[in-house]
């Protein structure tokens, strides 16, 4: 993953980390958005470094002076790129692994992460830097973007940064020429359940109210330190397992949790049957499982009747799932 920054414009900091990359023999996209003022800016890079080789690429230059100004980019005739956000996407450079984002609070999130995307991209580590100017009080949402793009550095985050811009700009009126939004109060999952919740009751549809289960229940049911030790990927881990409705899902995160971190110990897999047990009692509308003694008590909705309405077979798998669960931890 790319070591991602967000710091204050300091010349101290650009030119340390452009001398950086070129002493370990490498390059440096360095990304300022405004063309009338990019070759001053190029300038006053050249000025921190005198050493290095310099070069301005742009959108209003002739394709052909830019395709060989990145060629020879490519071809490591150059040290530092000064560009435009031109760069963002269809760039594999594999020696350009600094990227300096000047003024990255002006910068919408997913713009950001495929400017992040052009380094790192070689068995060498990448480093991204997000500026904004100095003494600047940036605005709630440009703080929220640039913490979500320093938050989200693993490999595959796309998924979670177009959630968190969705969750940050708001969804709009769907159905209207409005755009407008509330959803940073409620998150992204709550909205559409409540978004398909509306479409359901407009279509006439029955909505079924989801049962909260209760497990009490004396086993040892967590993620250790020792299985996973980030503490972002553990949350991560716990989302998913607490996601869980059926053996698909099961297996589905059983098998992701072995090729991440090998084999699984026995808190975990205690962990995951109790998210399968919850599964299997909203379908039973069981609203309580606890444990006295040696004996397992479950609690129904007083207005269903389990067994009359979805029959023996759940109830029986139930069963099975608890007593096997209890053995292990005994």
């Amino acid at each position: 993953p790319v070591i991602t920054y967000v710091t204050e414009a300091k010349e101290s900091i650009i030119q340390d980390e452009v001398e950086r990359e070129i002493a370990r023999g490498g390059q440096v996209f360095f990304v300022y958005n405004r063309v009338e003022g990019i070759e001053r800016m190029a300038a006053r890079v050249q000025e921190l470094v005198p050493d290095a080789r310099v070069a301005v690429a742009h959108g209003r230059m002739t394709p052909k002076v830019l395709e060989n100004i990145i060629l020879d980019f490519l071809n490591k005739e150059y040290d530092v790129l000064v560009c435009t956000t031109i760069v963002e996407t269809g760039m594999d450079i594999s020696n350009a692994n600094t990227m300096i984002i000047y003024d990255a609070d002006k910068m919408g999130l997913a713009q950001l992460y495929q400017l992040r995307g052009r380094v790192g991209r070689s068995s060498r580590q990448g480093y991204a830097y997000l500026m904004y100017e100095k003494d600047k009080v940036l605005s709630e949402v440009a703080e929220k973007r640039l913490k979500a793009i320093k938050e989200f550095t693993e490999f595959g985050s796309g998924f979670k940064i177009a959630m968190r811009d969705l969750e940050i700009r708001g969804a709009g009126n769907i159905l209207g020429s409005q755009q407008h939004g509330h959803m940073a109060v409620i998150g992204y999952d709550l909205y559409v359940k409540m978004l398909n919740d509306a479409i359901r009751k407009v279509k006439g549809e029955l909505i079924v109210e989801d049962v909260e289960v209760e497990i009490d229940l004396s086993v040892n049911a967590y993620i250790p330190d020792y299985y996973i030790d980030d503490e972002l990927i553990k949350l991560e881990m716990y989302k998913k397992i607490a996601c869980i409705e059926n053996k698909e899902d099961l297996a589905e995160v059983k098998y992701e949790l072995e090729d991440r971190f090998s084999d699984i110990p026995r808190p975990v897999e205690t962990l995951l049957n109790i998210a399968y047990i919850k599964s299997l009692c909203k379908k039973l509308k069981i609203e309580k499982v606890r444990q006295v003694k040696n004996e397992i008590i479950l609690s129904p909705l007083t207005k269903y009747k389990t067994k009359e309405t979805l029959g023996h077979k759940i109830v029986e798998e139930l069963q099975e799932l608890l007593e096997k669960m209890l053995k292990l931890n005994n």
